[in-house]
């Protein structure tokens, strides 16, 4: 079982340790803080001889997505009780709906481009993000983004949220897609943990058919043109992993009816009953039998030859594909 990594939780647990000191001594009497600074150190006592993370009632490991969510938390999921709960369950409806929110229109068309998306995720909430990003000049085109942050549940939700937050904070301001995309994980790698990274793929399409393109160790998205498919491989690598590095960009030029489909590794690492992966180069041949289909027909096929793929197999992870077709 994946485990919480110590030092990191330490170092979290001393940092929100100084805030509560420094919020008691502003507020002098507050019983509420006093018991939570008190919870904050029994976690760290935890820690010091090697019982954190481990149910206090099974003596089983806590779910490493719980200890993130909460780093006090004493009890795996089936021990919580009635109240913590019907708690949790609030909190995943209402991450959820949050996420949901947060996604862009459907079957978008602007300035000669058709954008559809599918967004599936494994559970309540997702680490698969995508979004659509207009500019405000008339003609001016869009930004895109779709990726995948590591791990699942809230905590990779929350993430998604942070990404998308600061990537349409960058696409305001005026700078080269690939200055954006560096400093994007510069934000990201600095105020995260250095457990999280995340792969995505970031592009900026113009009123002309252009189209500019950061790969940052995602799946290599396809631009289906002319009869052919050409993977668009990564430029950099994904977001958090180092906190400087370069990001090119490639510009490639879209006519009418050529398509990029972009996908996460939960539609390319699928897998069947014999655990044969669905892969890229047959997710290429569909794409090319159906390229002159508009982006939501062309997703849907591509999900029903996934479900055949299947056989029935159960999906293993959040599932997140984008179509965007230049039709003038």
């Amino acid at each position: 079982m994946e485990q919480v990594a110590e030092p990191a939780i330490r170092t979290q647990l001393l940092d929100r340790r100084r805030r509560l000191e420094d919020a008691i001594g502003a507020r002098r009497e507050n019983t509420g803080l006093q018991d939570l600074l008190r919870e904050v150190d029994a976690a760290l006592e935890r820690v010091d001889d090697r019982s954190y993370g481990i149910c206090e009632a099974c003596h089983e490991p806590i779910e490493p997505e719980q200890l993130r969510i909460n780093p006090l938390i004493r009890y795996c999921l089936p021990h919580l009780t009635a109240d913590e709960q019907r708690a949790l369950e609030q909190d995943l409806d209402l991450a959820s709906h949050i996420q949901r929110e947060l996604l862009p229109k459907q079957n978008l068309r602007q300035d000669g481009w058709e954008i559809a998306y599918h967004y599936q995720p494994l559970g309540p909430v997702s680490g698969d993000h995508c979004d659509v990003i207009p500019q405000e000049a008339d003609g001016a085109g869009f930004f895109f983004v779709l990726g995948d942050v590591s791990g699942k549940g809230i905590a990779a939700s929350m993430l998604t949220a942070h990404l998308r937050a600061i990537f349409r904070t960058l696409a305001s301001g005026g700078l080269p897609l690939n200055r954006q995309v560096a400093r994007a994980n510069r934000i990201f790698c600095e105020s995260t943990m250095s457990e999280h990274f995340a792969t995505m793929v970031f592009g900026k399409a113009g009123a002309a058919g252009e189209m500019e393109i950061v790969n940052a160790g995602h799946c290599p998205p396809l631009w289906i043109h002319g009869g052919d498919v050409t993977p668009i491989e990564a430029s950099g690598l994904p977001l958090g992993i180092f906190c400087s590095g370069e990001y090119p960009g490639k510009t490639i030029q879209l006519g009418p009816g050529d398509t990029l489909l972009l996908y996460t590794d939960g539609f390319s690492e699928a897998a069947n009953p014999s655990d044969e992966e669905y892969g890229m180069e047959r997710l290429s041949r569909v794409a090319m039998s159906h390229a002159a289909r508009d982006p939501q027909a062309l997703i849907g096929t591509c999900l029903d030859h996934l479900g055949a793929h299947l056989g029935g197999a159960p999906k293993q992870d959040d599932l997140t594909m984008m179509a965007i077709r230049r039709s003038a």
